[in-house]
């Protein structure tokens, strides 16, 4: 990448962290009532394979907490647990949210806290519509910059005397 188009991306970098969460590609929710079972919420995230946070909503759709892979792995492991309790007995209640009309920029410094890997997404009604994860904004990053990524070398410090190939 010559320093004329790394000037071009990293003046593209600022724009592109203040777009809207909407613009993200999000995934939907896994989600539950409150009062479902610890075993109900386990069989859901390995039914699923796609997630490792369970968001517990009422009947509406709001947000009332979230049983992260955290509290799976630093509550729910060992001989005595038991899985018939309900997810409201380890969940962490009202979990910050993120506004869909909010900056990417303000998922990306929740996830840099470390204490956010999945953002919870909400619409104007507070209802919980999707959720945002790392792997959803690199993916956003990196089909604002296609031409960068893709022509990177094998090994981003390996330099190529020539082109390659036809």
């Amino acid at each position: 990448m010559t320093e004329l188009s790394e000037r071009a991306v990293a003046s593209r970098v600022p724009s592109l962290l203040d777009e809207k969460l909407k613009v993200l590609t999000r995934r939907d929710p896994l989600s539950v009532r409150p009062g479902a079972s610890l075993q109900s919420c386990l069989e859901l995230i390995r039914e699923t394979g796609t997630a490792d946070s369970v968001f517990v909503t009422d009947e509406a759709g709001h947000l009332k907490g979230v049983l992260t892979e955290r509290d799976i792995f630093g509550r729910l492991v060992g001989p005595d647990v038991n899985l018939s309790q309900p997810v409201d007995a380890c969940m962490i209640d009202h979990p910050f949210t993120l506004h869909l009309d909010e900056p990417v920029r303000h998922a990306i410094e929740l996830m840099q806290t470390g204490r956010y890997r999945n953002v919870p997404l909400i619409d104007d009604d507070s209802i919980l519509v999707g959720v945002v994860r790392p792997v959803d904004v690199l993916k956003y990053l990196a089909e604002a910059f296609p031409e960068e990524l893709l022509n990177l070398p094998p090994r981003p410090h390996q330099l190529m005397d020539a082109t390659e190939g036809a």
